[in-house]
């Protein structure tokens, strides 16, 4: 009787190529290398700023100063990279910051007291948050168009409740959160707010089922309803998200200018973009780095901070900051052909 000899099994999936790292070794090490990339930009920029304006730019009050404005753009990033990860993108958050901290700071709100407008402004960024889920992930619109008719809109309100005014603050448990006496060891409350938002952000991005589903439904939504994850009501949560981040950093920007503008927030959306590009977040989506955003939020606002103290016009540096965006997108494209 003739035996044949069976084929031999292919055991390619299991014994890993000599020499290669898995997959996600790679991963994690370029990660590695991009943060402490960002960590020697800003180590150079406050080298820089350290020799052309040794007196002011070390001084403590003014590292403090660039803390507490990070803190505001930073904790719009922080929603902003969940946003970009996921494959959307926000261009109403500026509009947002506007909108809740103009709506938190009208004279009947500022009658409710700190909690009253702290309230105020969280859920008119929430409810800003849930329409641009709800056109975005049941309406099917666009994010680009949805976010940016909520823009328009937000900033139309803003100017309308205001009438063009600014609105001043005169509750005096509010406004004592920006003074020096408030500071818990140095450390202003914003930073604290900011550091608090940041660490819960890494931990949800990193480390929960809501952060894993963020990064699948950025890397493949398809793939993601197949594998059982609701695409949809994920992107409303997102949304939502990113609009509780926006009332936060409104309610920060009552405390550190002690008004409310229409203003308010002119830009934020294109800073909070520009910082989590640089940061790493991919702008197609499928991956997120919060640590990698705050850094490039700390470098803006370091560059910011030294084009100041140097009396340099405000179109070199934003000259300055589109030349990191550019170079930022080139190194994606670059880190994600070699993935």
């Amino acid at each position: 009787m003739t035996q044949h000899a069976s084929p031999p099994r292919d055991t390619t999936d299991k014994v890993p190529a000599v020499g290669r790292p898995p997959h996600w070794r790679r991963l994690s090490a370029r990660a590695d290398v991009r943060t402490l990339s960002l960590l020697g930009v800003l180590a150079a920029l406050v080298l820089i700023g350290g020799i052309t304006t040794p007196d002011e730019f070390l001084d403590t009050r003014n590292l403090q100063l660039v803390l507490t404005q990070a803190s505001v753009i930073g904790v719009v990033t922080v929603g902003m990279t969940f946003v970009i990860a996921s494959g959307g993108i926000d261009l109403s958050v500026g509009a947002i910051v506007a909108l809740a901290s103009v709506w938190a700071t009208t004279v009947a709100t500022q009658e409710y007291g700190l909690a009253g407008i702290l309230f105020t402004a969280v859920i008119v960024g929430l409810g800003c948050g849930l329409v641009n889920g709800l056109l975005i992930a049941y309406g099917g619109m666009v994010p680009f168009i949805a976010t940016l008719a909520m823009l328009a809109s937000a900033r139309g309100l803003a100017l309308q409740i205001t009438d063009g005014r600014t609105q001043i603050v005169t509750i005096g448990s509010v406004l004592d959160l920006g003074e020096r006496d408030a500071y818990v060891l140095g450390v202003p409350p914003l930073v604290i707010v900011f550091a608090i938002v940041t660490v819960i952000g890494r931990l949800i991005l990193n480390h929960t089922t809501f952060g894993r589903r963020t990064v699948a439904v950025g890397g493949n939504a398809e793939a993601a309803r197949l594998a059982g994850i609701d695409v949809r009501r994920q992107r409303l949560y997102l949304y939502l998200l990113s609009g509780l981040c926006c009332g936060i950093a409104a309610f920060l920007l009552i405390i550190l200018s002690g008004s409310g503008q229409n203003t308010n927030g002119n830009l934020y959306e294109l800073d909070a973009i520009a910082a989590a590009i640089i940061g790493g977040t991919l702008l197609n989506g499928g991956r997120g780095t919060i640590t990698g955003s705050v850094l490039g939020v700390l470098i803006f606002t370091t560059i910011t901070d030294i084009f100041a103290l140097n009396n340099l016009q405000s179109d070199v540096q934003q000259i300055a900051k589109g030349a990191i965006i550019v170079a930022a997108v080139l190194v994606q494209r670059r880190t994600a052909g070699t993935t």
